[in-house]
């Protein structure tokens, strides 16, 4: 990174810590039956950020993403977006109050193709994409518009899951694992796409696995262990944390 780089993402990263949080999660608890998965998670995401969730497997990082859209069986204290609390509204009430999420294992209809797929969810809100924008995202959706989900590939897959939310007119995109088992070649072209998406607004709360990837993107991290943040820094405080992170992660 050249110094000029290192110097222009130093002021971005002033300029959101200026910004408001637009979303702000609070002792965050979380059970699946009578397993207790989240232990008091507290973190915020600012308007304009890209935020990862790093740890290891089983930190509890796909819980927080899927408690935040109320997609577990029991959960407690507070889930705000731009100050209003969601905790006790339903999931579909979440959606439409501006979150959506792509969860890890992507969602496509194996049986409705390209098109199908991605006019399937609603426009909830005003603000969503429409075909010709996300066609400019993302352009191989463009050439596989009438191939059916059993015949895209994994990156194409990939694609079309971010962008079926992007329709739906969410402020807040919540991203589960987005590169699990991508080539280097798709990857680079998902971490192009999500720093479109946020020049374009959007609000962005990643869970990655890759770390070297999330490096090349995320304003913030959150490290997660056992439930529980245990640690968190910025950007320009990256190179300070490597040897933690290189603990945290066994990276």
């Amino acid at each position: 990174m050249t110094e000029r780089t290192m110097a222009e993402r130093t002021m971005t990263e002033r300029t959101m810590v200026e910004m408001p949080a637009l979303l702000v999660v609070e002792a965050l608890q979380a059970w699946y039956g009578e397993s207790h998965i989240l232990h008091g998670v507290t973190f915020d995401v600012r308007a304009g950020e890209v935020v990862t969730l790093l740890g290891r497997n089983g930190a509890g990082k796909t819980t927080t993403l899927k408690s935040i859209m109320g997609m577990v069986e029991r959960r407690t204290g507070a889930v705000r977006l731009d100050g209003r609390e969601l905790i006790r509204l339903s999931s579909d009430a979440i959606a439409r109050a501006g979150i959506a999420i792509c969860p890890e294992e992507r969602g496509i209809f194996a049986s409705l193709n390209v098109q199908e797929n991605l006019l399937l969810p609603p426009q909830l809100r005003p603000g969503g994409l429409d075909l010709a924008q996300i066609f400019q995202l993302f352009p191989n959706l463009r050439e596989r518009f009438s191939s059916q989900g059993t015949k895209l590939s994994g990156g194409e897959q990939q694609m079309l899951a971010i962008a079926r939310i992007l329709r739906t007119g969410a402020r807040l995109l919540l991203l589960d694992e987005p590169t699990e088992g991508l080539a280097p070649v798709i990857i680079q072209q998902i971490g192009r796409t999500i720093g479109a998406l946020k020049a374009q607004g959007f609000t962005i709360l990643l869970v990655e696995q890759n770390f070297h990837f999330a490096a090349t993107i995320a304003d913030r991290y959150y490290v997660m262990e056992h439930g529980r943040i245990i640690d968190r820094f910025s950007n320009n405080e990256l190179e300070a944390n490597m040897s933690k992170l290189h603990e945290y992660l066994g990276v």
